[in-house]
């Protein structure tokens, strides 16, 4: 299988590694080629981790990394690639602009990572929409089993067909939704994730409180403030404030989001949100 990613961060390295370490030869393109090199070193980086924990046979571990590519432009991609799938910024112009232009190098599917723009507005300006559709992965990657598969009213039986066996080809299973803000699992978790702020910018009670009450009480894997900063709590303002723009007053991001994103308290990217990151590990903060 021959897959392209367009952008090198968090979530293009992740969606680069599972491909990679599944057999695929892996295209990473970013801004330029030295940022694209940059990135296809991290992807070769979270391989490494992987072997050292036996998630990857150490003897596959070369060949797995000579299948990955740095490439500095979306033009300099092969003709008639498998997929090429958008991994940037949720920024529905930027997405379309890049999209349009991975369109021209005829991959047989295209896709977009986006977790919460329609599917049917980034289409626009595609030639075949029939060939495109959402791939919304979850962050990290390599670790999460699940792909959100989002159908726009334009896609083709034949590329959700195809886009279900690249699926199975990594490992992972898919969940089918129809093109709607958000889709299924953003609506639900950022609609969570922002009333657990409410409660803390309420008194109600303390991050550590509330994120416990939903891992033990509802079994979910981890708190939704603790995975608000694991997302990035910039991330879900973006998000809560695109779906309140959508769906109205039941989105609106709380003050407290703001302030935070704000003042850089973004979460585990930036040492700091609704927990101390600082040593890699949550540690509740201490008020006072």
């Amino acid at each position: 299988m021959r897959v392209a990613v367009i952008g090198g961060g968090t979530m293009g390295v992740g969606i680069a590694h599972r491909f990679a370490a599944n057999g695929a030869a892996v295209s990473v393109v970013d801004v330029d080629l030295v940022a694209a090199r940059s990135a296809v070193d991290r992807v070769a980086e979270t391989l490494v981790k992987a072997a050292d924990r036996g998630k990857l046979d150490p003897n596959d571990l070369d060949g797995v990394v000579r299948n990955l590519h740095a490439v500095g432009s979306i033009s300099e991609l092969e003709q008639g690639l498998d997929l090429i799938v958008e991994a940037v910024i949720e920024d529905v112009g930027l997405k379309q602009s890049i999209l349009a232009t991975a369109e021209e190098q005829t991959p047989i599917v295209l896709a977009s990572n986006t977790s919460s723009i329609s599917i049917d507005k980034i289409a626009q300006g595609l030639a075949h929409p029939d060939r495109f559709a959402g791939m919304h992965f979850f962050n990290p990657v390599w670790a999460m089993h699940l792909v959100e598969v989002v159908r726009g009213t334009g896609t083709s039986t034949v590329t959700l067909e195809r886009i279900s066996s690249m699926v199975t080809f990594l490992g992972m299973e898919q969940a089918l939704i129809n093109d709607a803000p958000g889709f299924a699992t953003s609506r639900l978790g950022v609609l969570v994730g922002i009333e657990a702020i409410r409660m803390v910018q309420e008194g109600v009670a303390e991050p550590v409180d509330i994120d416990r009450a939903m891992s033990l009480g509802y079994r979910h894997p981890m708190g939704p403030l603790m995975l608000g900063d694991l997302v990035g709590l910039d991330v879900r303002l973006k998000i809560a404030s695109h779906l309140a723009s959508v769906y109205g007053n039941r989105f609106e991001p709380p003050e407290l989001l703001a302030t935070m994103v704000a003042e850089g308290r973004l979460g585990k990217k930036s040492g700091v949100g609704f927990y101390d990151w600082a040593s890699g590990s949550a540690v509740p903060i201490q008020e006072g």
